[in-house]
C-alpha cells in the first residue's frame, strides 16, 4: 500500500508540474522573444505537453481517480490552443474554380545532401504536376535549368546575383508585380508576388524565417551540449522577431487581398505565428484533419503554413507525407 500510495503522489506531482507548464504555455504567444528570448524556447514543447497532459487525464480516467481534474481543466481552459495540435475532422468540398496553392520546403531539392538534387528535383516536380496547384510557393529553392515545372509565370529570387539557391513563386495566373524583403544577415527570406485572378489582385508571400539549424537525427540535434543549443535556439528566435517585425510592416502596407505561404521555422504556439496569423485564417485550423506536422520527424512538429485573409474559404487542406524534402508539402482548396 505504501509503494502505492508513493507512485501515486509521485505522479500527482509530475501531473501538477506538466499542467502548470502548459497553463504557462498559453500566455508564450503573447510573450515577444526579442524581450525574453529564453521562454520562445519552450514553444517547440508545447506538443510534448498537450500529449502528457492527455495521457495523464485517461490515465486518472481509468483508474477514476480525481487527479483526472488537473489535466481536463488545464486542457479545457486551453482548447483552442490544443486544436492548433490536432483535429478530429476536416473538411474535403474540392470545388471546381478554387484556388489551389501549395507550399513546399523542398531543402535544395536533395534531403540526402546536394549530390542528388537532380534526381530528387524530377521528382518532386512529377510529384507537383500530379497535384496540379494553381499557385506554387518554394522555400529553399535551387535553380535547375532542366527542370520543366510546367507554370507560365514566376518569380525567383537567389539571396546572392550568380547564387542558384533562393525562394520561387510560381503561378498559372500573371504576376503583374514581385519583390523581396531581402533579410539582412540571414540566409533565409521573404518574397512576394502580385497575382491577376480575375478582376482582383491577389498578393502570395513565400516566407521562410530563420532557420532552427537543428539535425534532428543527430544527438543534441547536431550541437556539441544542449547548452549550446539552447543558447542558439535562443538567438534564432530573437532574429526571427526581427524578421517578423519587417514582414509585418511590409505587409501591413498592402490593402489588397493576401495569402501566406512558407516555413516560419517555429509552432502554432509561438509569438512569431500569433502576430503573423492575426487578422488571418489558418487553412490547417479551417479544413485540417490529424496532427498535421510538416517536419519529417517523429515529434509533432507543425511550422509549415498557409494562412489567407477573411475574403477566403478553405474548402480542403492536405498534408502529403512523401519524403523527398525533411519537410512536407502542404496543400489549402480556397474560393
Amino acid at each position: 500500500m505504501k509503494t502505492q500510495r508513493a507512485i501515486r503522489k509521485f505522479l500527482f506531482i509530475l501531473n501538477s508540474l506538466v499542467a502548470i507548464l502548459l497553463l504557462f504555455s498559453y500566455f508564450l504567444p503573447f510573450i515577444s522573444p526579442k524581450t525574453f528570448p529564453a521562454l520562445a524556447v519552450l514553444s517547440l514543447g508545447v506538443p510534448i505537453l498537450i500529449i502528457l497532459n492527455i495521457v495523464f487525464f485517461i490515465y486518472w480516467l481509468l483508474r477514476r481517480k480525481k487527479e483526472l481534474c488537473i489535466s481536463l481543466v488545464t486542457l479545457i481552459l486551453g482548447f483552442n490552443y490544443v486544436t492548433s495540435l490536432f483535429l478530429i475532422s476536416g473538411k474535403s468540398n474540392i470545388k471546381e474554380n478554387n484556388l489551389l496553392v501549395m507550399s513546399y520546403n523542398v531543402k535544395g531539392f536533395s534531403n540526402l545532401g546536394w549530390k542528388n538534387k537532380s534526381s530528387t528535383s524530377v521528382k518532386i516536380f512529377d510529384f507537383i504536376k500530379t497535384e496540379d496547384p494553381d499557385v506554387l510557393a518554394i522555400q529553399e529553392y535551387y535553380i535547375n535549368s532542366g527542370i520543366d515545372h510546367g507554370f507560365p509565370y514566376q518569380y525567383i529570387k537567389t539571396k546572392e546575383p550568380k547564387s542558384k539557391f533562393g525562394y520561387a513563386v510560381f503561378s498559372k495566373y500573371e504576376i503583374v508585380h514581385s519583390g523581396s524583403l531581402d533579410f539582412e544577415g540571414s540566409q533565409n527570406n521573404t518574397i512576394f508576388a502580385d497575382l491577376k485572378i480575375d478582376s482582383d489582385t491577389v498578393r502570395v508571400y513565400n516566407v521562410h524565417l530563420e532557420s532552427l539549424g537543428v539535425n534532428p537525427n543527430k544527438e543534441n540535434f547536431g550541437q556539441e551540449n544542449s547548452e549550446k543549443l539552447y543558447r542558439r535556439l535562443k538567438r534564432t528566435f530573437s532574429k526571427q522577431a526581427q524578421q517578423t517585425a519587417l514582414f509585418l510592416t511590409h505587409k501591413n502596407a498592402w490593402k489588397g487581398k493576401s495569402i501566406i505561404c512558407g516555413d516560419l521555422n517555429n509552432t502554432a504556439f509561438s509569438w512569431v505565428y500569433n502576430e503573423i496569423s492575426d487578422g488571418m485564417k489558418d487553412a490547417f485550423l479551417e479544413a485540417g484533419r490529424g496532427f498535421g506536422k510538416t517536419y519529417n520527424y517523429p515529434y509533432p512538429l507543425r511550422i509549415d503554413f498557409i494562412l489567407t485573409d477573411e475574403s477566403f474559404v478553405t474548402d480542403n487542406y492536405k498534408t502529403h507525407r512523401i519524403q523527398y524534402s525533411d519537410h512536407f508539402p502542404i496543400m489549402a482548396n480556397l474560393h
